[in-house]
């Protein structure tokens, strides 16, 4: 049988391990049981800790992208150990303080705003720079985004602004590579999923349970699905996409004027 993927043998660096729940390890999960080569990285020496009986097996380099030159060290570190070259990268990193409540949008501090901004969009780039000596020559970057751009959940705040920045970032990447390279750089959109980083935004259940009535099928995309999406991505078989968003959110996007839903919204208490 042929292996469509051709993942097997082939280096890729998932960043952003947290738990069992989160989209990076899904796909390194997946990425393993077709035969790559996982190293992983993580954010802190105590999340290494608590993710080593999760990621037994597999090369684990801490980077904390708010640290000037963690993305340097990265690389170096794992160019040393002989992860090189890099046929694949997942950037799977995003953070908001919502320690202080939801604000609306226009109340917005700007340390939060700029914190976000770095972690979740910019650490795209200073880690795709520092990777680019290690990369190998038709290698794929795949960062997690969102479904839709266009929409304004409440509860959601400034990250919808800040997955923009992400979105655009990597299309940019994607036009810088190509002058020298022949690696892509390609968002993945997911819908609402249970992660334990969702779980820290306000309001998140209740968004999640009204966007399963809007998918076409009614119920939401698994994790599993996403990974499944990440690892078309990084795989030769989508060697003609780049620069591009591949929505995977069950067609929610296309589905807001759901008959069932319209009568829901109408009925009256």
């Amino acid at each position: 049988m042929t292996d469509f993927l051709q993942l097997a043998g082939r280096n890729v660096l998932v960043m952003g391990v947290a738990n069992r729940r989160s989209v990076a390890w899904h796909i390194a999960k997946a990425l393993a049981e077709q035969g790559a080569r996982v190293v992983c990285s993580v954010r802190s020496e105590e999340r290494r800790r608590s993710t080593a009986k999760l990621l037994e097996g597999k090369p684990v380099f801490v980077c904390d992208v708010e640290r000037p030159g963690a993305a340097e060290a990265l690389a170096a570190g794992l160019a040393a150990a002989g992860h090189a070259p890099l046929h694949g990268v997942v950037h799977s990193i995003a953070f908001a303080n919502y320690a202080g409540g939801l604000r609306p949008f226009h109340e917005t501090p700007r340390a939060d705003f700029l914190q976000a901004v770095a972690v979740s969009a910019f650490s795209l780039v200073e880690v795709v720079n520092a990777l680019k000596p290690h990369l190998a020559e038709d290698a794929s970057v795949v960062t997690l985004g969102i479904s839709s751009l266009l929409v304004t959940p409440d509860n959601y705040g400034y990250m919808g602004p800040v997955k923009a920045a992400l979105e655009s970032s990597a299309r940019f990447l994607a036009k810088s590579l190509s002058k020298d390279t022949r690696v892509r750089v390609n968002t993945l959109g997911a819908g609402p999923l249970l992660t334990s980083a969702s779980a820290g935004i306000p309001g998140y259940v209740e968004s999640y349970l009204y966007a399963e009535k809007l998918v076409m099928r009614k119920r939401n995309i698994g994790t599993e699905e996403v990974a499944n999406a990440a690892l078309f991505l990084l795989s030769p078989a989508s060697s003609g996409v780049n620069a591009a968003t591949l929505t995977v959110d069950g067609g929610l996007g296309s589905n807001y004027f759901d008959g069932e839903v319209i009568r829901l919204a109408m009925r009256r208490g």
